[in-house]
């Protein structure tokens, strides 16, 4: 019988979900596994509102600014360094906190990913000079021709993903989409999703009022320092790549920022309908009060035994 659960905290950027993840920790007195694959980097503070050090210290916190934006580290590394780190906090606790707004992070925790063959890396370093030399739409370009049905369902707006479907498509001579939707092998634990959901105009403010902290609490110099690492994977991300540009002399700031604020609530919006597909969740609104929210999953709880 499974006795162990993890409470996965979901939602867009910027709704509060730092908040409720600590909060949960101190009520069952348990640790938090971060699935924010932008706060894994210890360069990238400012830019990706890693949790203060008042909250880090309220709540022990796992993967955190545990690597450096010059190390590859993929979805695939984090999915068995956490399972690895969840057997280990099992041993002493009923119930762990996971979150994070990386839907593909969440799902290799919950659900696993799907299985594909290793690849060389020279490949995956001739694509990221091609994103850098031909820009996005090469790549967009090169997957609708190896992979026309995978074309159709990525996020043609992340490099990330499209590198990492024709590194896939290259090193295997095989669409990146014939190895998607294989069985997968059950997690240990049972999976409880909160997620957290406010209206459009609500997320859209929260947003707006972040990044202009962020650029109060020094985010632009917090660029400058990584600016010759541009061209790494983990800075094609929202908040540092519209900088890259204002540094290159191709956009004033006020624009950038602007810019930044757009992508931002196109990114909170792609968040949203990555979490909608999961019908299990448990949606709360984002102002509700935290008694309730226990007493919500207090009850999920009771269905899992």
């Amino acid at each position: 019988m499974i006795s162990k659960t993890l409470i996965s905290i979901v939602g867009p950027t910027a709704i509060g979900k730092t908040s409720l993840a600590i909060k949960l920790a101190n009520q069952f007195d348990t640790e938090i596994i971060s699935a924010d694959s932008r706060q894994f980097f210890k360069e990238m503070q400012i830019g990706t509102a890693v949790p203060t050090n008042s909250e880090l210290e309220s709540a022990t916190h796992h993967f955190i600014q545990h690597k450096s934006v010059t190390n590859t580290y993929s979805v695939g590394d984090f999915e068995k360094e956490a399972l690895q780190r969840l057997e280990e906090l099992f041993k002493t606790n009923d119930i762990l906190i996971m979150v994070g707004g990386s839907g593909l992070y969440v799902d290799a925790v919950t659900k696993g990913l799907d299985s594909f063959p290793e690849i060389e890396s020279s490949i995956r370093e001739s694509l990221n000079k091609k994103l850098q030399e031909n820009g996005l739409q090469s790549l967009q370009e090169q997957l609708k021709e190896l992979d026309p049905i995978y074309y159709e369902k990525v996020d043609l707006d992340n490099p990330h993903r499209l590198i990492r479907a024709l590194e896939v498509c290259i090193g295997s001579g095989l669409p990146y989409s014939s190895f998607i939707g294989q069985p997968k092998p059950k997690r240990p634990f049972h999976v409880l999703t909160v997620g957290i959901k406010a209206d459009r105009e609500i997320i859209y403010d929260r947003i707006n009022q972040r990044v202009d902290i962020m650029m109060q609490e020094g985010l632009l110099n917090e660029v400058k320092r990584v600016y010759e690492f541009k061209s790494l994977n983990a800075l094609q991300t929202v908040g540092y790549k519209e900088l890259f540009k204002h540094l290159d002399g191709e956009w004033d700031l006020d624009f950038a920022i602007s810019e930044i604020k757009k992508n931002t609530r196109r990114f909170a919006k792609r968040q949203q309908t990555w979490f909608k597909k999961n019908q299990d969740t448990l949606w709360v609104n984002h102002d509700a009060d935290f008694s309730d929210i226990m007493d919500v999953i207090k009850t999920r709880q009771r269905c899992l035994k």
